[in-house]
């Protein structure tokens, strides 16, 4: 819901780490202990299947007692698939041990981001060993045990961000394309603002109601909730051009002017959004600049 122009975030999840939560027939939930500014309450690590084997979508961290609580969780069952939507450490190291341990092969994309000193400053940061064993492609089906997935390439927050739709139950895993806790952060280059808004103009035209990201609650009336991401990013946009109507700004001078309230220590995360946004309206031909200051092009 958008309230006079702003987002409404879902800021509720009252599960404990550890603990198993049944979502669905098909869906369960368990919550990985490690929260913090980019994570909400931790890594969500869902398991998918009714029967005596499952898949495991984003195993989470690396991290001895949420692997510890995940194979507790998922007890005599057999993993036969585990799914990656990016390589963020938030997200993919696990799936190295939990490969280990079950024999599942790996499905995703992998990291091409190069490394940057600013990781973990604006975003997790990128598991650069991450390599997948199998490569995800736009509309690649991924059957199992009463389930069937459809990969949905989504390029923006990551190059490499995969969703996974499934199909029995309309729903999506959204992974950090779709929060409802938070807006996605796009950190060039690696992050994409134009990509972003063209994948989620792609999850909009798709039938699935119900999306489960990786980080806080499911998102009921999910094509809803997405078409006003997208209205926030364009009017992002808008504010950022009628602030270089009165002529050149630096991006620094962009942050304070449109996240006045923020934290400081998340203004390192508002540049990247805001230089993103630069970005993409650079693209069109919008904005452009010869050194620090941006100037309005028309």
């Amino acid at each position: 819901m958008r309230v006079n122009g702003m987002l409404k975030f879902n800021r509720e999840l009252n599960v404990s780490h550890g603990v198993n939560t049944r979502l669905s027939p098909l869906v369960s939930h368990v919550l990985a202990p490690n929260p913090g500014p980019f994570t909400f309450k931790g890594t969500g690590v869902y398991l998918v299947g009714a029967g005596e084997s499952v898949a495991v979508i984003d195993p989470g961290p690396d991290m001895a007692e949420h692997l510890w609580a995940l194979k507790r969780v998922i007890g005599a069952r057999r993993v036969t698939h585990i799914l990656i939507t990016h390589s963020h450490r938030d997200h993919s190291p696990a799936a190295a041990a939990l490969k280990n341990w079950s024999g599942a092969p790996v499905y995703g994309l992998p990291d091409h981001a190069a490394p940057s000193t600013q990781e973990g400053a604006v975003d997790e940061a990128h598991d650069h060993d991450f390599v997948p064993d199998v490569m995800a492609h736009d509309g690649m089906r991924i059957a199992g045990d009463g389930f069937t997935f459809e990969c949905v390439a989504t390029p923006g927050h990551t190059a490499n961000h995969v969703c996974y739709a499934l199909m029995e139950e309309r729903a999506l895993f959204s992974g950090d394309h779709v929060m409802g806790w938070s807006t996605s952060v796009i950190a060039p280059p690696d992050g994409d603002m134009g990509q972003y808004i063209a994948s989620l103009e792609k999850l909009r035209m798709r039938d699935e109601t119900l999306f489960y990201p990786t980080h806080g609650s499911p998102i009921p009336d999910a094509k809803v909730w997405v078409t006003q991401l997208i209205a926030h990013r364009r009017e992002r946009e808008q504010q950022i051009l009628a602030a270089l109507q009165d002529g050149e700004i630096s991006v620094t001078q962009l942050v304070l002017r449109l996240y006045p309230d923020i934290a400081p220590a998340l203004r390192p995360a508002a540049a990247q959004q805001v230089m993103a946004h630069l970005l993409h309206l650079a693209e069109q031909g919008a904005v452009a600049r010869d050194g620090a200051p941006w100037r309005r092009q028309f």
